[in-house]
C-alpha cells in the first residue's frame, strides 16, 4: 500500500522545510543532510496526466538550488502548443531515438501512440555521480523499469488531484485535445491508478505548494532513514565520534 501524505506535512526539525498547512508561506526546498555522492535518489514521480506532476517536478527542482536535478524526456512527437525543445522535452527524429535505444542510452522507454518517449540515461548517471538527487517525471511503465535498474536508489511517488471529477475538468480545460481524446486518456488514467499501489508515497495535488513541500519532506526523510542502505543518516552515523 502506497503511503499517503496527503497534505499533513508541516515543520519538520528545526530548521524546518516547509510551511504548516495554516500558512501561506511559499516552500523553501532544503538541502538533504551529507551523504556520499554514490547513495544519491533517484525521484520517480508518476501519475495520471492532468494530475500536475509535471509542473510539481518542474517547480521542485527549480527550488532545490541544483540539488535535485530535473530530468528531461527524449520523444519522436511534435511539439503541442508552446512547448520548447530541451525544456518540455527533447524532440528528435525516430532514427536518432532507436539508435540511442541501441547503445543502451535510455533508462527506460516506450512506444505510445506510435511515437517514443525515453529518460536518458547519461545524464541521471553523471548526476548521481555528482551527488544530486535526479527527478524522473515518468510513466507506471516507465518507473518499473527504472526500479529495475537503480533498485534501492528509487524512491517512487504517486501524485493524483483530489478527485476524477476534478482531473477530467483539468484535462478538458487544456483545450488541446478532442473530447474521444479526453476520454481516451481518461480510460488510461484509471489504469495507471491501479498502479498507485506499487509506489512508496502518494501524494494528492490539491494546493500546489502544499504538495511541493510534501514531496520534499519525503525526499529529505529518505535521506535520513537508518534504515535505507548508504543513506546520509546511515553514513553519518558511520562516521560519527
Amino acid at each position: 500500500m502506497a503511503k499517503s501524505t496527503k497534505n499533513r506535512v508541516g515543520k519538520v526539525g528545526r530548521r524546518g522545510i516547509v510551511a504548516p498547512k495554516s500558512s501561506s508561506a511559499a516552500p523553501v526546498v532544503s538541502p538533504p543532510v551529507p551523504r556520499p555522492s554514490s547513495r544519491s535518489l533517484v525521484l520517480v514521480v508518476s501519475g495520471p496526466g492532468g494530475a500536475g506532476k509535471t509542473t510539481l517536478c518542474e517547480k521542485l527542482s527549480a527550488m532545490s538550488g541544483g540539488r535535485l536535478a530535473l530530468s528531461i524526456s527524449c520523444t519522436t512527437r511534435a511539439p503541442r502548443g508552446s512547448e520548447v525543445d530541451g525544456r518540455h522535452y527533447f524532440f528528435v527524429s525516430r532514427e536518432e531515438f532507436e539508435r540511442g535505444i541501441a547503445a543502451g542510452n535510455f533508462a527506460e522507454h516506450a512506444e505510445v501512440a506510435g511515437n517514443y518517449y525515453g529518460t536518458p540515461r547519461p545524464f541521471i548517471e553523471q548526476q548521481l555521480a555528482a551527488g544530486h538527487d535526479v527527478l524522473l517525471d515518468i510513466d507506471v511503465q516507465g518507473g518499473d523499469s527504472v526500479r529495475r535498474m537503480y533498485g534501492a536508489r528509487v524512491v517512487s511517488v504517486f501524485v493524483l488531484p483530489p478527485s476524477r471529477r476534478i482531473l477530467e475538468e483539468r484535462l478538458r480545460g487544456r483545450g488541446t485535445d478532442s473530447a474521444e481524446r479526453v476520454r481516451a486518456r481518461m480510460e488510461l488514467a484509471e489504469r495507471e491508478i491501479v498502479r498507485a499501489g506499487d509506489y512508496d508515497y502518494l501524494v494528492i495535488n490539491g494546493r500546489q505548494e502544499e504538495a511541493i513541500a510534501e514531496i520534499d519532506a519525503i525526499r529529505r526523510a529518505e535521506h535520513a532513514r537508518l534504515t535505507r542502505e548508504g543513506s546520509g543518516a546511515a553514513w553519518a552515523l558511520k562516521t560519527w565520534s
